[in-house]
């Protein structure tokens, strides 16, 4: 007789939980995780960030995962076994929560894997919550109102407008430490601003913006000749400093302005790959049409965001999806949407042509879609324009953050050179 085997069940995040679990969250963006906090507070949701790092965390990953995952799901499930191991938190009343892309790249996978780490490390009942847009798993507990959603739209959107002004004006302020207070001001300011139910309007954000923008220009610089260095590459390497090994402070030591791009023109990149697909491959013409409509409100955000950042003269913007789509037609096809596809090489011909032509290209070690979108156009791009400076680095348990920082200088000595 033929053994059947046992699939369990996901634990789902009910109604009930929401009012007594803790929600845990990874951290990825500090300054968009900290806006984005008191938005689902609001609705009842008790968030936390963990913060924690270090190699213990990787050790508790690499004892309860396979050592070829992909490094992002490492260091995430490592810091929630950590969270939940420390006795901070009931490990009854814990609720796991972590992004999934729906694509091609393995982050589609961690939500999986991280189920069958907790199961082994004798935490099978704790619900993992997948945040996605492409209704891959969903929770009755997760009940976010359209209010809640435009709100998180909106909190991303000030949270890459405080990122990109920030960077650009902290690496020659005259009073050290300006620039991060003022961070920590329209951080307070906007989570108080969400908690009354407000600063999500398409004229709010205008304003917001605006204000933003003309607060940082007034914090006091001193324009020298610095290194500009853009960084780009997979999604949580590019922006978790646990995950890059604090590669901005790293990169402000060196005395270099560091530009990293929107959140936002990731998700319209990403909604643009979805919609390509059902260009290319047929599908579904409800989900076409809804895929549309969310493209067209993203796009509004879009240049919103831009168009707040173009009207000061302090500031670089970046360029607009469907400009950076340009950019890559002959060089990459516009449907390769696996991981970063096309949009890395159409980011390094951007920053490039703004002042930033040193590159820094963030990856996990073995990531496919990374490096036929990232090492494989590395040549190409350089072929199209010769001012482009690049180096990869990859991350890995067992990559050392010494070698990456050498690697990283070697390719600073060159730009130090041409500046």
């Amino acid at each position: 007789m033929e053994k059947k085997t046992h699939y369990r069940d996901r634990v789902k995040f009910t109604l009930k939980m929401k009012k007594d679990y803790t929600i845990l969250s990874p951290s990825m963006a500090p300054i968009h995780f900290k806006i984005l906090k008191p938005i689902l507070e609001r609705q009842g949701f008790k968030i936390e960030i963990m913060e924690n790092e270090g190699p213990e965390v990787l050790q508790l990953a690499l004892k309860y995962l396979h050592n070829d995952m992909c490094y992002p799901a490492m260091l995430t499930t490592g810091q929630m076994l950590a969270t939940i191991m420390s006795g901070k938190y009931d490990p009854d009343k814990v609720a796991m929560i972590i992004t999934q892309s729906g694509g091609g790249c393995r982050d589609s996978n961690y939500i999986h894997l991280m189920r069958k780490a907790f199961e082994k490390a004798g935490y099978p009942d704790v619900p993992f919550i997948s945040a996605n847009m492409w209704g891959l798993e969903l929770n009755p507990g997760l009940n976010l109102t359209p209010v809640t959603l435009l709100m998180a739209v909106a909190g991303l959107i000030y949270g890459d407008m405080i990122m990109i002004v920030s960077n650009q004006v902290r690496p020659y302020e005259v009073n050290k430490g300006e620039t991060d207070a003022m961070i920590d001001k329209w951080t307070e300011k906007l989570g108080k601003t969400f908690t009354k139910g407000r600063g999500y309007s398409i004229g709010a954000i205008k304003k917001n913006l605006r204000a933003i923008a003309d607060d940082f220009a007034s914090i006091k610089i001193e324009k020298t000749k610095k290194v500009k260095v853009a960084v780009i590459g997979e999604l949580y390497l590019k922006y978790s400093a646990p995950g890059n090994n604090h590669l901005e402070e790293f990169l402000a030591e060196q005395d270099c302005e560091v530009y990293v791009p929107s959140i936002l023109g990731f998700g319209i990149y990403k909604t643009n790959g979805a919609l390509e697909n059902l260009r290319l491959y047929g599908g579904s013409k409800i989900k076409r049409l809804a895929m549309e409509i969310v493209m067209k409100y993203m796009f509004k955000m879009e240049d919103i965001l831009i168009s707040a950042i173009e009207a000061n003269p302090a500031f670089v913007p970046p360029e607009r999806v469907n400009d950076l789509k340009k950019r890559a037609e002959g060089v990459i096809g516009v449907g390769n949407s696996m991981g970063e596809g096309w949009y890395l090489a159409a980011e390094m011909l951007e920053f490039a042509d703004h002042g930033y032509e040193n590159i820094v290209i963030v990856q996990p070690f073995g990531c496919l879609p990374c490096h036929v979108a990232a090492k494989g156009m590395m040549n190409k791009v350089r072929r199209i324009d010769p001012r482009l400076n690049i180096v990869d680095i990859e991350y890995d348990p067992g990559a050392t953050k010494v070698n990456q920082e050498n690697r990283i200088k070697l390719m600073l000595v060159v730009a130090k050179e041409n500046l």
